[in-house]
């Protein structure tokens, strides 16, 4: 007779080492996404073996897939509550969504049973310099309706542009192509935009966006041409290129860019400053959505936040943060197509009179219509299942049709 897990299951373990190698190796070679079958594989070969789960994690980290990473190196800390890289990898999930707190106590597990692991203590104190941070936000943290706005204690016409600047400059209040083609020039040269036309750039961007509503409506005439872009992310010379295949933003060849402008890439601030300048230019030739990393959590981790610190200044951080909460959540087109950067929601029945009415000008919550809106992710099977990403949730086909339906949106 084979050998039983504790499920009653048969298992093969000879087998399910195999499978790990096989993992292994697709892993190392950058191949996340079959690193995890093969992990399933051998899992389900072998469900008591905690590497299994925890190499699954490290995975599903990867990918940015933190809530399968925290469910699976959970079951890892399970089969073996002396496992520390259980720890570690549901540790480095947490990391990635921002929750330092969780993060902490799981490092903290780490450091006792591994004292000398160099790795965890650096990524402990990471932990506890951030929860004190936390801490220390919250302690000084004044309510809502009392917080000033950092936009209002600006005023860039003071600044003085000096005589030995070479770079775009923005003549009077009205941005212009001229200015933009020249801007864009000078990223391509790695060279800067003086902070004066920076904050004019962003600051009137502020003013078109505080004026939209959540949900924005767009018309586009039979036989016009529309384009609607995913996530750039700090990567301008794709952006260029995109640019360079479709041409530039205008009234006659609009663009809806979908959220998600920044972090990861290096160069953020030069691809934020351009979509703002165009939408300076002409408001109805960009249309700018909201993504999950428009927000301040995500820009402190994923190298925006350091970026701009680097580039602009600490106030830029500010009123970026600021700015990002103006950015709306959806777009309608022609009345049939929604456009969001996450997906649909936890429960059937929302209209899109309930996206029209969400309070947007707030840091994303953790749950509720908003948050989904950013995070949510569909999946192959029908109705709804946890999110990957630890955020948000999963939704079917059938999800999609009676959201559809219940909104006269697509072909019903």
């Amino acid at each position: 007779m084979p050998p039983t897990m504790a499920t009653g299951m048969p298992t093969n373990t000879s087998r399910a080492e195999e499978l790990k190698l096989l993992a292994n190796e697709a892993f190392k070679a950058h191949k996340y996404s079959q690193a995890i079958d093969l992990y399933t594989q051998a899992i389900e070969a072998n469900s008591d073996n905690a590497v299994y789960w925890a190499n699954r994690a490290f995975a599903h980290t990867k990918l940015e897939e933190y809530g399968s990473a925290i469910l699976d190196s959970t079951k890892a800390i399970e089969i073996d509550p002396k496992y520390s890289k259980g720890y570690y990898r549901r540790g480095a999930a947490y990391l990635g969504l921002g929750k330092f707190k969780e993060a902490l106590k799981d490092f903290q597990q780490v450091k006792k049973l591994c004292p000398n692991d160099p790795d965890a203590a650096k990524k402990l104190k990471e932990c506890e310099k951030a929860v004190m941070k936390l801490k220390f936000e919250e302690a000084i943290a004044v309510p809502q309706s009392e917080k000033v706005s950092i936009a209002d204690s600006i005023d860039y016409h003071a600044i003085d542009v000096e005589p030995q600047y070479a770079g775009a400059r923005i003549e009077g209040d009205v941005v212009t192509l001229d200015f933009v083609k020249k801007m864009m020039d000078d990223f391509k040269n790695q060279k800067c935009l003086h902070k004066r036309y920076a904050y004019q750039i962003v600051l009137q961007t502020r003013e078109m966006l505080r004026a939209l509503p959540s949900l924005v409506d767009i018309n586009v005439p039979n036989g016009k041409h529309f384009t609607v872009c995913g996530d750039v992310h700090g990567q301008f010379y794709d952006l260029l290129n995109i640019f360079e295949l479709n041409g530039l933003p205008s009234e006659d060849s609009p663009y809806l860019f979908n959220g998600d402008f920044v972090d990861r890439g290096s160069f953020s601030v030069e691809v934020i400053l351009t979509l703002f300048a165009f939408k300076c230019m002409s408001p109805s030739a960009i249309y700018l959505s909201r993504g999950n990393h428009e927000s301040k959590s995500m820009n402190k981790i994923y190298g925006f936040e350091g970026e701009v610190r680097s580039k602009l200044s600490d106030t830029f951080v500010e009123l970026f943060t600021e700015v990002f909460c103006c950015l709306p959540l959806a777009h309608v087109i022609n009345e049939k197509v929604l456009v969001v950067h996450g997906g649909l929601f936890s429960v059937d029945g929302v209209k899109l009179s309930d996206i029209r009415e969400i309070d947007r000008f707030c840091e994303p919550p953790e749950e509720g219509l908003m948050c989904e809106l950013l995070w949510s992710d569909p999946q192959p099977q029908l109705g709804r299942g946890p999110s990957k990403r630890g955020v948000g949730l999963s939704f079917g086909a059938d999800v999609t049709k009676r959201f559809l339906q219940d909104n006269s949106l697509g072909n019903f």
